[in-house]
């Protein structure tokens, strides 16, 4: 068991930010920029500010070419659309061939995670969040990711090859705990077991994958159902909580 998962919570963002006694220049380049410094801070000021509204082909010629000098690593052939939120880039690490659509956010924001990893052939769709709370997310060779889905970490998240997951999902990797009634929400413990989905699953619309779930590869979720416990490779399971009602294996023609 790692440290986050041991401890199960990090320091709401609120909170830090109310008891910082950091300027703000220095708090706004732990928060957006992710590295202290005032070339770093000119740098991603310049490049987001400059490019990041830039419409029709021009913009996106001109993303591929000057955002590759934002992040970690950026692979070839990557497609950067309209109004990108971009935080912590030097934490973030994009494959080949690579699509993010328009007002995509990418936060990798953590004191000590590694951050946010898409590998080849990624597609982000319109309007989606991925977003560390000190955690990180992993999104394996084709994942499929669908308009207005949000994948939120506070310890790991990771997404297997050739996975569809379609509109206004939710992959809550991670959870506020609520046994003290006299304690705020915000200002108690945090889980954080992470989350594992399998290769080539299929998460239907508005699908929620709760924290400390697993889905097995090969498996189907249907549109609407809340998974709250482990799902086995090659499942059907719908409903709320969700539940297996097939096994694809059976009546198969291979």
């Amino acid at each position: 068991m790692d440290e986050k998962e041991k401890n199960g919570y990090e320091p709401m963002i609120q909170k830090t930010m109310e008891k910082s006694k950091k300027s703000r220049f220095a708090n706004y380049s732990d928060m957006f920029v992710g590295k202290r410094g005032f070339f770093a801070f000119l740098k991603y000021e310049f490049l987001t500010v400059w490019f990041s509204g830039c419409p029709g082909a021009a913009g996106i010629a001109l993303r591929s070419i000057f955002y590759k000098f934002l992040f970690k690593k950026v692979g070839k052939g990557v497609i950067f659309g309209k109004s990108v939120t971009i935080r912590n880039p030097y934490k973030i690490i994009i494959g080949n061939n690579v699509i993010i659509d328009e007002n995509v956010m990418l936060d990798a924001k953590g004191a000590d995670n590694k951050g946010i990893v898409l590998e080849n052939g990624v597609f982000l769709g319109r309007n989606t969040i991925l977003s560390c709370k000190n955690g990180d997310i992993i999104l394996k060779e084709n994942v499929n990711i669908g308009f207005n889905c949000e994948v939120y970490s506070l310890n790991n998240v990771e997404i297997g090859e050739n996975t569809l997951i379609a509109a206004y999902t939710y992959i809550v990797g991670g959870g506020h705990s609520s046994e003290d009634i006299d304690t705020a929400f915000r200002d108690q413990e945090k889980h954080a077991k992470g989350i594992k989905i399998g290769k080539n699953v299929w998460l239907g619309a508005k699908s929620v994958i709760m924290d400390g779930c697993s889905v097995g590869d090969n498996s189907i979720i249907g549109a609407g159902a809340i998974v709250t416990k482990d799902i086995p490779e090659y499942s059907v399971a719908v409903g709320m909580p969700a539940k297996v009602v097939k096994d694809r294996r059976e009546n198969s023609h291979q």
